[in-house]
C-alpha cells in the first residue's frame, strides 16, 4: 500500500518537473501578447505563457451523440509551461491544420494518426488532421469540470492546435484568454498570485488559481491522500486480527506442551529460557509470514502502479521503485506483532509447576449458569443446553470470537457503504437535484432572445437561460473561487432543498450556497459574503447567504438570474441555457454559432453505470479480504475448540451422538456467537463510517455517513456466509477425530 502511494506521488512529481507544470493558472477575457511577455519581469516568475482555451462541440458520425473537446493553442517555443509528452506522432505545423489529441480520448474513440477531427468553432466546422497522441500534466485525470466528477473518455477530450490557427479560428489575433505561469524555486506562490492578479485585473480576470487547486491535480492528490490513510489503517486491522489468532494458537501450544515444560523446568531450565524458545518460534512465524507478504505486496504494488499510470491516470511513465526500508518495516512489523502476541499467549508458562505439570490439568469446575434457574431452561432440548453451557463457560473464547466477528462486520460494512455512498451522490445529484437534460454553454454573454432561437430548434421542451460564471467568494480571511449559477427564480431545472430536506425557492436578493462550501469555509445562513467581480468595470458586491442547500457534488452558489444580471453582468444577458426535453438532441443546435459545448445528463448517467461496474469489482475485493479475516478467526478458534473438547465429544459419542450431530453443536455455538458479534459490529461499523466520511470528504464531494438499512442486513448475511464456510472447513476435522484414542489418552 505504502510503496504504491509513494511510487504514484513520486512519478507524478517527476512528471510535473519534467513538463514544467504551472504554479498559477489565469482565465481572462483577453490579454495582449505583449502583456504576457511583461510578466517575465516580475520577481519570482520563471516562465509565463499565453494561450487560447475554448470548449467546442465535436462533430461525430452519430448526430445524437454529444461530444465536446477543449481546444488549446500550442505555440512554437523551445520550452513550454505544461509541456506535452508525445506518445506517437510528428511536430505540429505552424501554418497547418495539424492537431494533437490527448491519448485517453483518442483510445476511447479509436482515433488514429491521420484521422480527421471536425470541431465546430464559432459555428463553422474545421477539419483537423491528427498528427500525434499526447499527454499533458494538467490532464493526468481528464475531466470536463468539477460537476462531472468522473472522466468521460469518449465524450470529452483535449485537442492541441497551432497558436496561429487558434487565433484565426477564434478571432483573437495577438491576444490570449488563458495565462499559465511557472514560478522560480522558493518563490511564495501565494504572494506571486496576488501580484499577477493585480497586474492582469484590467484585462478581465475571470479566475486565478494555484496549481494545487487545478482540477486534475486536485483529484490525483486526493487519491494519494486517501491511499496514505488506507496504507496506515488497513495493515493495522489485519495485524490486529493476526495477533489475536497468534495469542490463541500459542495458548493452545503451551497447554499441549505442559508435560514437556514441566520436565524442562525440573532439570533446571528457567522460565526465561523456555519463553525464549517460544519467542524464537513466534519470530520465525512472523519472519516467514512477513517476508511472503512483503514479496507479494511489492509485486502487486508494482503491477498496480503501472496499471494506474497507463489506464487510470494519464502519466506517461511510472517509476515503480522498490523501497527497501518499507520492505524491512513490513517484515519487522510482522515479527514484532507476532513476538508480542505469542509471548502474551504463552505467558501461562510462568505458572506451570514441574511437579503438577506431570499430571493432567484439573478439569474446570462446572457451575450453574444463570439461565438454568429460569423457566426457559425446561423448554429447550438437551443439545441446546450443551450449546448454551459451553458458550457461557468459555467466556474468553466467547469474547474473542464475538470481537473478531464484530471487527469483520465493521470492515465488511465499508464496501457496502461505499456502494451506497456513490449511489446516493450520483443519483441524488443527477436525478433529484438536477432536473435538466442538457446544459448548453456559449462562448460569451448573449441576449436572452437566444432562448427563443434554441427553443425553435428543438422539437419540444423547456428552455431556461442561465449565467454560469466563476467568482471569488470572500468570508473573513478565507476566500474561494467557485462557480456561481444564476437561474430563474421559479426554475424547474433544479430542486433546491435545505439541510432539513425541505424544498426552498431562490430569493429575489441574496444567494444559496452548497453544504460542502458552507462546511469547508465556515459559512452559515445570514452571513455576508463579498463576491469579487472579475468583469472589468463591475464592482465587488456584498451578498447575504439566505440558505445553505444540499448538493452532493461540487462547490456552487446560486442566485436569481435577474439579481445576478443587475449586480454582476448586464441586463438581459446570459451565457448559456438549460434544456428540459423528452427528445434526444441531434444536430439541431449545430447552426447556433456561439455554442461551445452541449453537456448531456444522460451521458453522465451512462458513465455512472459503467463506474458502478468497476465499483462492484472493487467492493468484491474488499469483501474477499473481510471474508478471509472472518474465516480465519472462526476456523482457528473452532479447530482449537475441537482439540480441547475431544474428551467431551468422545463422551457424547458413547452417549449415542453421531459425528454430524456433534458438528451441528459446534455450528450452533458459532452461529450464536456470530449473532452477538454482528450486534456489537453494527455500532462499531457506524463509528468507522463516521471516521471515513470525515477523512474522505473533499471539496468535490461530501460523504454523509448514511447507509441504506438493507445494507446492514446484507452485511450480516455476508458475515454469516463467512462463518458457514469456516465451519464447513472444520467438518472434516470432526470426521477424522479418533474418539476412542481421546478416551485412552485421558485415562492414561
Amino acid at each position: 500500500f505504502r510503496m504504491d502511494e509513494i511510487n504514484l506521488e513520486g512519478s507524478l512529481n517527476d512528471y510535473y518537473n519534467d513538463t514544467h507544470f504551472a504554479d498559477i493558472f489565469v482565465d481572462t477575457v483577453s490579454v495582449p501578447e505583449s502583456v504576457v511577455e511583461d510578466l517575465l519581469g516580475i520577481e519570482g516568475v520563471a516562465m509565463a505563457e499565453g494561450r487560447l482555451v475554448f470548449d467546442v462541440p465535436l462533430k461525430v458520425a452519430d448526430p445524437d451523440e454529444k461530444v465536446s473537446v477543449r481546444v488549446i493553442s500550442f505555440g512554437q517555443r523551445e520550452s513550454h509551461v505544461n509541456d506535452i509528452f508525445i506518445y506517437e506522432g510528428r511536430p505540429l505545423g505552424s501554418d497547418s491544420r495539424d492537431a494533437y489529441v490527448i491519448r485517453t480520448f483518442a483510445d476511447a474513440r479509436g482515433i488514429k494518426l491521420g484521422d480527421t477531427l471536425q470541431p465546430q468553432i464559432m459555428g463553422e466546422v474545421v477539419d483537423l488532421e491528427v498528427v500525434g497522441k499526447v499527454a499533458s500534466p494538467e490532464f493526468v485525470y481528464v475531466m470536463e469540470s468539477e460537476q462531472t466528477l468522473m472522466p468521460l473518455p469518449d465524450k470529452f477530450g483535449v485537442v492541441y492546435i497551432s497558436e496561429k490557427l487558434a487565433m484565426q479560428a477564434f478571432g483573437m489575433n495577438g491576444a490570449y484568454n488563458h495565462v499559465i505561469i511557472r514560478a522560480e524555486a522558493g518563490t511564495d506562490v501565494y504572494r506571486l498570485k496576488n501580484t499577477i492578479e493585480d497586474r492582469l485585473d484590467r484585462y478581465g480576470v475571470r479566475r486565478i488559481y494555484l496549481g494545487e487547486n487545478q482540477l486534475s491535480n486536485r483529484i490525483v492528490q486526493e487519491e494519494i491522500d486517501q491511499r496514505e490513510i488506507s496504507s496506515r489503517t488497513i495493515p493495522m486491522v489485519f495485524l490486529l486480527v493476526a495477533s489475536v489468532i497468534m495469542i490463541e494458537m500459542m495458548r493452545r501450544n503451551v497447554k499441549n506442551d505442559r508435560i514437556a515444560i514441566g520436565i524442562l523446568k525440573s532439570i533446571g531450565y528457567s522460565n526465561l529460557q523456555i519463553m525464549v524458545h517460544y519467542a524464537k518460534y513466534c519470530l520465525l512465524i512472523g519472519f516467514v509470514g512477513g517476508l511472503v507478504g512483503a514479496l507479494i505486496g511489492t509485486a502487486t504494488g508494482a503491477a498496480l502502479s503501472q496499471w494506474e499510470a497507463t489506464v487510470y491516470f494519464n502519466i506517461p511513465y511510472m517509476k515503480a521503485r522498490i523501497y527497501l526500508s518499507y520492505f524491512v518495516y513490513a517484515v519487522g512489523g510482522a515479527m514484532l506483532v507476532s513476538l508480542l502476541a505469542g509471548l502474551w499467549g504463552a505467558r501461562e508458562v510462568i505458572n506451570i509447576h514441574p511437579a503438577l505439570a506431570m499430571r493432567l490439568p484439573q478439569p474446570k469446575v462446572g457451575k450453574r449458569i444463570w439461565l438454568e434457574t429460569s423457566w426457559i431452561w425446561k423448554w429447550i432440548t438437551f443439545t441446546e443446553k450443551v450449546v448454551v453451557r459451553n458458550i457461557m463457560r468459555n467466556k474468553k473464547r466467547f469474547a474473542f470470537i464475538v470481537a473478531g466477528i464484530a471487527l469483520t462486520y465493521a470492515i465488511s460494512i465499508v464496501p457496502m457503504y461505499m456502494m451506497n455512498m456513490f449511489d446516493v451522490i450520483f443519483r441524488d445529484h443527477y436525478t433529484d437535484f438536477i432536473r435538466y437534460d442538457y446544459s448548453v454553454n456559449f462562448n460569451g454573454a448573449v441576449s436572452e432572445s437566444s432562448k427563443k432561437e434554441i427553443r425553435s430548434l428543438i422539437e419540444s421542451g423547456r428552455v431556461e437561460g442561465k449565467i454560469e460564471f466563476p467568482f471569488k467568494l470572500v468570508k473573513d480571511w478565507r476566500s474561494k473561487d467557485i462557480t456561481v449559477i444564476g437561474v430563474d427564480r421559479n426554475t424547474r431545472m433544479f430542486t433546491f432543498k435545505d439541510l432539513n430536506h425541505r424544498s426552498v425557492k431562490l430569493p429575489k436578493e441574496g444567494m444559496f450556497v452548497t453544504e460542502t462550501y458552507a462546511a469547508t469555509y465556515g459559512v452559515k445562513e445570514g452571513d455576508i459574503i463579498r463576491v469579487k467581480n472579475f468583469i472589468p468595470g463591475k464592482p465587488d458586491v456584498d451578498v447575504p447567504v439566505v440558505k445553505v442547500i444540499k448538493q452532493s457534488l461540487g462547490l456552487n452558489a446560486y442566485m436569481d438570474l435577474t439579481y445576478m444580471q443587475s449586480n454582476f453582468m448586464d441586463a438581459e444577458m446570459i451565457n448559456g441555457v438549460f434544456i428540459q426535453t423528452d427528445h434526444a438532441l441531434g444536430d439541431q443546435l449545430s447552426s447556433v454559432e456561439r455554442i461551445t459545448s452541449v453537456q448531456s445528463i444522460a451521458d453522465l448517467k451512462g458513465i455512472f453505470e459503467e463506474f458502478l461496474g468497476l465499483m462492484i469489482a472493487s467492493i468484491g475485493t474488499m469483501l474477499v479480504f473481510a471474508g478471509i479475516m472472518g474465516f480465519a478467526i472462526v476456523y482457528n478458534t473452532t479447530i482449537i475448540s475441537i482439540l480441547e473438547r475431544r474428551m467431551e465429544f468422545s463422551s457424547m459419542r458413547i452417549m449415542g451422538f453421531t459425528k454430524n450431530e456433534i458438528f451441528f453443536i459446534t455450528l450452533r455455538e458459532n452461529v450464536i456467537m456470530t449473532l452477538f458479534g454482528i450486534l456489537i459490529g453494527i455500532p462499531m461499523g457506524m463509528g468507522l463510517l463516521n471516521s471515513m466520511s470525515e477523512a474522505f470528504s473533499s471539496e468535490l464531494y461530501r460523504m454523509d455517513p448514511i447507509i441504506n438499512p438493507s445494507a446492514y442486513m446484507t452485511t450480516a448475511l455476508a458475515v454469516l456466509v463467512y462463518v458457514l464456510f469456516a465451519q464447513l472447513a472444520t467438518y472434516s476435522r470432526i470426521r477424522r477425530l479418533d474418539f476412542i484414542e481421546a478416551l485412552k489418552s485421558r485415562m492414561t
